[in-house]
């Protein structure tokens, strides 16, 4: 940028033309740096975006565009975990490593009903990327809100990769079901 501040509606249309453009996801601090802003102003933006329909997420590494460029596998299952936060690392791996995308994460809160949480996670340096980020904020697992018991939605190539992870996680110990 040429080191201006970008102003409003102009400022989020070069948002969404970096986002729909990003291989990667993008972070609401790197776009504050591109934009001479706040983090916070980007937050803000972003929620304008969503608001308007735009197919935005916040996954753990950043925000995504999703139209396009989407994970598209023809597989998927949604399986329920029940472990301690200190088997997560483990329970993320077991997944990548079979070459599943961890789609998300979702608990059952007794006043606010189903919480979701993008992840997006797709093989072990993310997994890091994710923990690091859990560790450096301090920031609580929604699996804590439940005493451990969480589902993830999961996608895949094959079936096969489903089934493969589906028992090396009962194998581990920390699957309690899955769905088809």
């Amino acid at each position: 940028m040429d080191g201006k501040k970008k102003l409003g509606e102009e400022r989020r249309k070069l948002i969404l033309n970096w986002l729909k453009q990003s291989k990667e996801p993008l972070t609401g601090q790197q776009i504050a740096e591109k934009m001479n802003v706040s983090r916070q102003v980007i937050v803000q933006d972003i929620s304008l975006l969503k608001a308007k329909n735009e197919p935005i997420i916040a996954t753990s590494q950043g925000y995504v565009y999703m139209n396009d460029k989407e994970e598209s596998y023809p597989y998927r299952r949604i399986i329920a975990c029940s472990h301690s936060t200190q088997q997560t690392k483990e329970e993320l791996n077991i997944m990548v490593d079979h070459g599943v995308l961890v789609k998300d994460v979702i608990v059952e809160h007794p006043i606010y009903g189903e919480l979701t949480a993008s992840l997006m996670l797709k093989n072990r340096r993310e997994v890091q990327q994710f923990i690091d980020k859990m560790n450096e904020t301090k920031a609580s697992y929604l699996s804590d809100l439940t005493g451990g018991v969480h589902l993830h939605t999961l996608e895949a190539e094959t079936e096969e990769q489903l089934d493969e992870v589906c028992e090396a996680l009962e194998k581990a110990g920390l699957l309690l079901s899955k769905t088809e």
